[in-house]
């Protein structure tokens, strides 16, 4: 069994926060340890550490070889540029292939928020339990929702083929707030956790089926892998890549896939709202993430700077997060804490990189 931490995004709806250099999975968001750091020491317990394996880019390896200080460099594969999950998976899958040709593969995004490890150890194990038995199944993790939820992507349960196990009948993308409250209501949708197991031949199987040019292209990048090519080559390979989610990709289309309920304390940790729901609030129900704060009728809101010897103030706030860095202020109602990601769309068109 292996582990594959998917790491290479940046998570935009964290700006000002998350940079380029320093993304999502790299910050301490919900503990003095980085995202990431959690996310390995959970695996701790279920796989060898020489096991575990990180798909990230180039300019984040150093970082992450700093971060996870007793970490292999050679478990990390470092992709030239991003192309989306499916292109990320594919090419773990056929790295792991070529040291085991029976792998079986637990990926695992690299910035999610588990409470209970044990639980989430125990779906796991039983997940691997069942790719043993069915090594032609697809297995996801769905996550029972504690509330209408437009940030994630759902998935319909079908039967149940055994205790805990069931088909997938259908995925959903993000929906508006009328379709989450229905999908909640209905009882057979679950939050989409992207975490998944299954054979790396499986996986490549059905790549070869849904993404045959995406296949192509992966072959090719092994056949590079195996002769040692240089970097070139693998850029080249990569940059013909279509750039493509797993989800959108394969499992969408998939024929075999199941999934596993999981309802162990997840989130993953995908916008400022989830912060401030996450971590421990203050009589006037605010998450005060700074050494010197004051405020007169303020109630519900985040406040945080990187600036320790900063004074933030505020008078007759309600629902607010006010993010303040050293070259960026974002201030925004929680409720729209989603469009962070919109807003950092437009820094970009008005060529404001230097503050990405």
């Amino acid at each position: 069994m292996y582990a594959l931490i998917m790491a290479g995004g940046v998570g935009a709806r964290f700006w000002p926060k998350s940079r380029l250099k320093t993304p999502k999975h790299l910050l301490s968001i919900v503990n003095e340890k980085t995202m990431l750091e959690n996310t390995v020491q959970r695996l701790d317990q279920l796989i060898r550490r020489e096991d575990c394996y990180i798909v990230t880019n180039r300019e984040q390896k150093e970082t992450i070889l700093t971060n996870i200080k007793d970490f292999r460099e050679d478990n990390i594969i470092a992709e030239p540029f991003g192309r989306n999950t499916a292109a990320a998976i594919g090419y773990g899958a056929v790295k792991l292939l070529i040291k085991d040709p029976d792998a079986l593969m637990v990926v695992l995004p690299a910035d999610h928020f588990i409470k209970n490890v044990q639980m989430f150890n125990e779906v796991i194990n039983n997940a691997v339990s069942y790719c043993e038995k069915d090594p032609e199944a697809l297995i996801t993790i769905g996550i029972e929702p504690t509330h209408p939820e437009t940030g994630y992507g759902y998935i319909q349960l079908g039967n149940e083929i055994e205790k805990g196990v069931y088909n997938v009948k259908s995925f959903a993308e993000k929906p508006n707030i009328d379709t989450a409250i229905r999908f909640l209501e209905s009882g057979d949708f679950y939050w989409n956790s992207g975490m998944f197991i299954w054979k790396a031949q499986t996986i490549m199987n059905n790549i070869q089926k849904f993404l045959p040019d995406l296949y192509d292209n992966l072959m090719e990048l092994q056949t590079a892998m195996k002769n040692n090519e240089p970097d070139s080559v693998i850029e080249k390979i990569y940059g013909e890549m279509r750039s493509i989610s797993i989800d959108y990709g394969v499992m969408e289309s998939a024929v075999n896939v199941k999934v596993l309920p999981g309802n162990f304390g997840w989130s993953d940790v995908g916008s400022w709202f989830e912060i401030y729901r996450l971590k421990e609030k203050d009589e006037k129900s605010n998450v005060v993430d700074c050494d010197k704060f004051i405020a007169i009728d303020t109630e519900g809101c985040l406040i945080s700077t990187d600036n320790d010897e900063k004074l933030i103030t505020c008078i007759g706030l309600r629902d607010l997060a006010v993010i303040d860095t050293a070259d960026s202020l974002l201030i925004t109602p929680l409720s729209r804490s989603q469009d962070v990601k919109e807003l950092v769309e437009k820094i970009k068109l008005n060529k404001l990189n230097q503050v990405l």
